[in-house]
């Protein structure tokens, strides 16, 4: 564990490289205590020991919250993408195996047609072979429709099947992890992390609740950018007590000529809408579904439709709809007031809102540019985890040496483990106790 943590904070992540620091570095030697472990050792000591490694993290961050290092009160959340052990053409959509199948459905058409107009016995068999050859392909490729039809999944990768498909810097996209993680503000210390989807869309509510219950706190403000403004993730973290500081999306409507839904004022007593005319939209109270079923997994939100007769006999109807039989009407999410109380604290707390910056997105600079953890060494969703793990053990390590020191640090922990000794002393001692009661009744 030493040795990895020293490793990891020097960008030194592979066994290979450990196993040399650990016979020519006196730092690594002298942390070793003269141990020179051979480099299957240590590959097999990250590989086997992944949710420890996470769990070593979050007591670490119990502790700092109980220095005072982590506040509890502010957290930002923000993801940083590594690439994985999975290359892009071992990653497979819909699309793109209907785009393989169809370009072996050719060639075999082209050989077989080849295959009417060959002469020699030799020539024959090459094409035969070809074909063969092809339809294996072709059913490989079937077989991967299929398992890509059972999980319900958008995509599937066949070296690393937790891997997926990213969209990295500058429109480029690999395979890989998204990593999600949350950081306090006071001291810019890591929370807790996780991997998730493709984008940030789904991400917000679990970070948060998830850094909320591992920091023991009654209430938590968190902090995020536009991409994880989502109505469902919203109404999940207020209801939990978390209040969310959401960049408000930009509106993807263009400008079509009309009042815009910003211009017609909603009355949450009464349930209607006023329109710039003075006219009310009400809606006859039915809430409908509205599914997107642009994913496998269908996301079904619920809404209200709000409508009035009065467009029939206004005259300034061009203003309100480009529609020649119906009407303005105006849909309203089930999650509109969380959305709306959302968007009302980031607009009035800009200089707050701010802060997002500069809690959450200096550390990935240091994780990528200077500690080289740009793609992941290990494959499947929990070995990944583990190794992230390591990297933030290590970089809150640093970051709490250069808050108050490594001399203060080391007493701290001295201290701790030797109330954690003292304490495990009082319970072997209860369990002797017991022990003997219970050996005494045995004999009576």
């Amino acid at each position: 564990m030493k040795l990895y943590l020293y490793g990891y904070r020097f960008g030194i992540r592979t066994s290979r490289k450990l196993e040399r620091e650990a016979q020519t570095n006196i730092e690594a030697m002298w942390l070793l205590s003269g141990l020179r472990p051979k480099y299957k050792t240590i590959a097999d000591f990250r590989k086997n020991h992944t949710k420890a490694f996470r769990e070593v993290f979050r007591r670490f961050v119990c502790l700092l919250k109980e220095w005072k290092l982590i506040e509890g009160e502010s957290i930002a959340i923000d993801s940083f993408k590594i690439r994985g052990s999975n290359s892009l053409k071992n990653n497979f959509n819909d699309k793109k195996l209907k785009q393989h199948i169809e370009y072996i459905d050719n060639k075999i058409a082209e050989y077989e047609a080849q295959l009417e107009q060959a002469d020699k016995t030799e020539e024959k068999e090459i094409l035969a072979n070809k074909i063969k050859e092809r339809e294996a392909k072709k059913n490989k490729y079937k077989q991967i429709k299929k398992q890509l039809d059972e999980l319900g999944e958008d995509q599937v990768s066949t070296t690393d099947p937790d891997a997926k498909a990213v969209m990295f810097q500058r429109n480029s996209v690999r395979v890989g992890y998204n990593i999600q993680a949350s950081s306090d503000a006071k001291h810019k210390l890591m929370v807790e992390f996780d991997t998730g989807d493709v984008n940030d869309t789904h991400a917000l509510a679990p970070m948060a609740i998830a850094s909320k219950e591992l920091l023991n706190v009654e209430e938590l403000s968190v902090l995020a950018d536009k991409g994880y403004h989502t109505g469902e993730q919203l109404h999940q973290c207020n209801s939990h007590g978390i209040i969310s500081y959401v960049s408000p999306k930009d509106r993807s409507a263009r400008d079509t000529g009309v009042y815009p839904v910003s211009a017609f004022i909603y009355d949450a007593k009464h349930d209607y809408y006023t329109c710039p005319s003075g006219s009310i939209l009400c809606s006859n109270g039915k809430w409908y579904k509205r599914s997107d079923k642009r994913r496998r997994k269908q996301n079904d939100t619920l809404f209200k439709r709000y409508t009035t007769k009065d467009c029939k006999t206004c005259t300034s109807r061009q203003l309100y709809t480009k529609s020649k039989v119906n009407g303005r009407n105006i849909d309203r999410s089930e999650y509109a007031y969380d959305i709306e109380l959302n968007n009302q604290r980031v607009n009035s707390n800009p200089e707050y809102y701010r802060q997002r910056q500069q809690i959450t997105e200096h550390m990935f600079g240091t994780f990528k540019r200077q500690r080289g953890f740009t793609h992941t060494l290990l494959r499947g969703n929990e070995k990944v985890l583990g190794e992230v793990g390591l990297l933030f053990i290590s970089y809150n390590i640093s970051r709490s040496i250069s808050i108050i020191g490594a001399k203060k640090l080391i007493d701290m922990l001295k201290k701790h483990a030797s109330n954690f000794n003292r304490q495990m002393r009082v319970i072997l001692s209860l369990f002797e106790d017991l022990k003997f009661q219970s050996w005494e009744v045995q004999k009576s």
